[in-house]
């Protein structure tokens, strides 16, 4: 792909993208062989992303973190890009949350359980 945005839009070379996202430049571009998201490039082949890359690549490590694999994520794609789902996207959405949810109910637990084992332990010296 070359460049061809919005005259008014500054690209950004990868490394920006990074460190604005907060992650490495391996992860961007994996994102990218991943097909979650795509650069331009420059007549000398540099990678250059639009300013939404920032947005998109924190909403893809938040996805990761909760357990969601770079095939479910590429079918939330077309949810961002057009704010529209429809019912077989929705119903993935809701079974991904209950999922997501699932795993909060345990770590809510496992933090209770620690709270009661320090609770005991600061009673002791």
């Amino acid at each position: 792909m070359t460049v061809t945005g919005d005259a008014t839009e500054r690209l950004m070379r990868i490394g920006e993208v990074a460190r604005a996202a907060g992650v490495s430049v391996r992860a961007v571009r994996y994102y990218e062989q991943q097909g979650l998201l795509t650069a331009e490039r420059s007549p000398s082949g540099q990678r250059l992303y639009r300013q939404d890359a920032i947005a998109m690549v924190c909403f893809f490590q938040q996805m990761f973190a909760a357990g969601l694999t770079s095939r479910r994520i590429t079918e939330l794609l077309p949810c961002w890009d057009s704010g529209h789902t429809d019912a077989d996207q929705r119903a993935m959405l809701r079974v991904e949350r209950e999922r997501l949810q699932g795993r909060i109910d345990d770590l809510e637990a496992a933090r209770d359980r620690l709270d009661q084992v320090i609770a005991i332990t600061d009673t002791h010296p």
